[in-house]
């Protein structure tokens, strides 16, 4: 299976700036409003008045936060909030609140970001780290429940790696091969009716002609591609095209989901979901053994208490 482009070819439009090696991240994309104050910067004229403001908007508005601290940031808090369960509750409670706050601002610039997909993967592997430095050496795992949280991990990375394969963009060949496939079927029923007996038609065999020329009317034409798109099919404004029967876009994976990869992202959930809570119920077991499964995901005595799990193969003489 081919790897399908994120944004299919668009029509011949002017190039912009933030399109040329000049500005290769878009930071400055007002053009206008830039051309004018450089072109005042290099004539030695003053600056008009309201000039700087949007090129300012636009270069605040396109910036993105950097993945290097977010990525060094994130196991620093997690150490910080296993010191006190006080700490823990006040981090926990502020970065899905700081994730949160930079995915609206995200959504609505409608633009695309790798920090969640990013960040997702980082969290993945960081736990399944210290699960192996942490967790394992206690000796309350078996090699069965590794072997099967390692091999729930290999699946969530595979299935993922499968729904990042395409969602089904909607291309022009997509429509001419539909109606290459009417006029074949034309074709087809006028050959069959020419050799039928010359009887008038009923009411009921006028129905499946009807039924055939249904699906081309569903067919319209997207004001922003300018493509005919088949029926359910969405423009997703972040991903700047049309896809085949659109479910929506997730950040997450930094894609549309629709046709092509609905049942894989299905299966990506799942096999992820199912996985994490395995995980979470062999490390509560083994941090939390005399409390109830359900009851220890709230309340734990001890834990702040215990000392770092390496520690205990390697005593003090």
């Amino acid at each position: 299976m081919k790897w399908e482009k994120l944004k299919p070819p668009e029509p011949d439009d002017p190039m912009c700036c933030c399109e040329c090696d000049i500005d290769p991240c878009g930071c400055c994309c007002d053009c206008e409003d830039l051309d004018e104050a450089f072109t005042r910067w290099l004539k030695d004229r003053p600056t008009k008045h309201g000039c700087q403001s949007p090129v300012l908007a636009a270069i605040t508005d396109r910036l993105e936060i950097s993945m290097i601290p977010a990525l060094l940031l994130l196991p620093l808090l997690l150490r910080v909030a296993a010191l006190h369960y006080l700490l823990g509750i006040t981090i926990l409670t502020t970065l899905p609140g700081l994730v949160l706050w930079y995915y609206y601002a995200t959504h609505r610039r409608k633009r695309r970001t790798l920090f969640f997909l990013t960040l997702a993967l980082y969290s993945l592997f960081y736990m399944y780290y210290l699960f192996i430095t942490e967790i394992l050496p206690r000796g309350d795992i078996s090699q069965t429940q590794l072997f099967t949280a390692s091999t729930g991990m290999l699946l969530t990375l595979v299935s993922l790696i499968h729904t990042k394969r395409g969602p089904g963009f909607v291309t022009a060949s997509v429509y001419e091969a539909h109606k290459h496939s009417l006029e074949t079927s034309k074709d087809s029923t006028y050959l069959n009716g020419s050799t039928q007996s010359a009887a008038p038609p009923s009411g009921k065999a006028g129905e499946p002609e009807m039924t055939k020329k249904a699906p081309t009317a569903k067919w319209s034409k997207c004001s922003v591609c300018k493509i005919m798109r088949p029926p359910r099919a969405g423009h997703c404004r972040t991903c700047g095209s049309c896809v085949q029967r659109l479910d929506h876009h997730c950040v997450w994976i930094n894609s549309c989901v629709g046709q092509a990869n609905h049942r894989s992202f299905l299966l990506t959930l799942c096999v992820f979901v199912l996985t994490s809570l395995y995980g979470i119920s062999l490390v509560l077991c083994s941090i939390c053994p005399r409390q109830y499964l359900m009851l220890s995901l709230l309340y734990c005595p001890g834990v702040y208490s215990q000392p770092r799990y390496n520690s205990d193969l390697y005593p003090e003489e």
